[in-house]
């Protein structure tokens, strides 16, 4: 994961690696990335134990997460140029599928967005899963599907199954309070939630018209921004903002299957769809560290799909010489 807002010596040059969460083994693949795929890195040693839902690096790029669907449902590595031995799994297992994982600027913690209560769980990372913290108060109301924190690690968001849809809260080694929910709610279940990394705008993916809800975000939700004039074509499974968040990229169903939006407290005129479209349902998006790249994870092959960006879609880069082995799920940047 990188640091938003702070561009590395990669994100400058361009160079850093890219991350795809993937149906079938080995259910994550990662590869060079410096303005194009470089060779697909060895997979690791030890696999995650089923289909890869989620995927992060840490800010510092030292380490990388893979949700997933079957016990122990998340696998951490140590990362540096390869996968290194796995990590211990956590001492206190979670419960059901794994669908998104995530760790905040700091690296001092990892979420886990999954299926059955307490739909979202968080532990302690230093070099390896620590202690799970302690439940939040008020839990999410069903099914965990993405998680996400804030630039300044002070609240962490997961999008879930039911009412309220999304549901935010206060984090300093903890979980505090939950916050009041947004007033207008999201129409149906949520699959993925981002901060600006001013942290003063909160985006969610959704399955219903219009697809992707906004909000303004001050310790709390503001009212919802007005819906882009021109909506995703279908159910939305994937947001992300810009590093400088002039841009908010949302992944969908249908056709084109990834739309992008200039981004200034709210929604600006959609830009051209690429010239050359994923191959099927967009799953997540991500941006490069430096924007200038956007990643789409999708459900046919080659299950990847990356543009250079710059105030609108490039040419789209040559496919991986290695595809990853079926429907991208989930994607990420370090």
């Amino acid at each position: 994961m990188w640091l938003p807002g702070i561009l590395s010596q990669q994100g400058v040059f361009g160079s850093s690696n890219i991350a795809i969460a993937h149906f079938n083994s080995p259910y994550v693949s990662v590869y060079p990335w410096v303005a194009g795929f470089g060779t697909k890195y060895s997979d690791p040693a030890s696999l995650p134990s089923g289909n890869g839902n989620g995927v992060a690096f840490t800010t510092a790029g030292d380490a990388i997460a893979v949700a997933h669907n079957l016990n122990p449902r998340i696998a951490a590595y140590p990362w540096s140029s390869g996968f290194g031995t796995k990590y211990a799994d956590p001492a206190s297992s979670l419960p059901a599928n794994s669908n998104g994982v995530a760790f905040p600027a700091a690296d001092d913690a990892i979420a886990v967005a999954h299926n059955s209560s307490p739909y979202l769980t968080v532990y302690a990372w230093s070099a390896g899963f620590g202690s799970k913290y302690s439940n939040p108060a008020t839990l999410p109301a069903d099914d965990g599907e993405g998680v996400a924190f804030t630039t300044a690690g002070d609240a962490v968001a997961v999008v879930h199954a039911n009412l309220p849809l999304v549901t935010v809260y206060p984090w300093s080694a903890g979980f505090g309070t939950k916050y009041a929910n947004p007033a207008a709610y999201p129409p149906f279940t949520c699959f993925d939630v981002a901060f600006t990394t001013a942290d003063d705008a909160i985006a969610v993916a959704h399955g219903v018209t219009p697809y992707v809800t906004v909000y303004p975000w001050s310790a709390g939700f503001g009212t919802k921004y007005a819906n882009p004039a021109s909506l995703p074509a279908f159910g939305a499974s994937g947001v992300d903002f810009s590093a400088n968040d002039d841009t908010i990229a949302v992944a969908h169903s249908n056709s084109p299957y990834v739309t992008v939006y200039p981004w200034s407290a709210g929604f600006g005129t959609k830009y051209s769809d690429p010239a050359s479209l994923p191959s099927g349902n967009g799953n997540s998006v991500t941006f490069s560290a430096n924007s200038g790249a956007v990643a789409v994870a999708h459900s046919t092959s080659p299950y990847i799909s990356v543009y250079p960006w710059s105030v609108g879609f490039g040419t789209k880069y040559s496919n991986p010489a290695s595809l990853p082995a079926g429907t991208g799920n989930g994607v990420d940047f370090d």
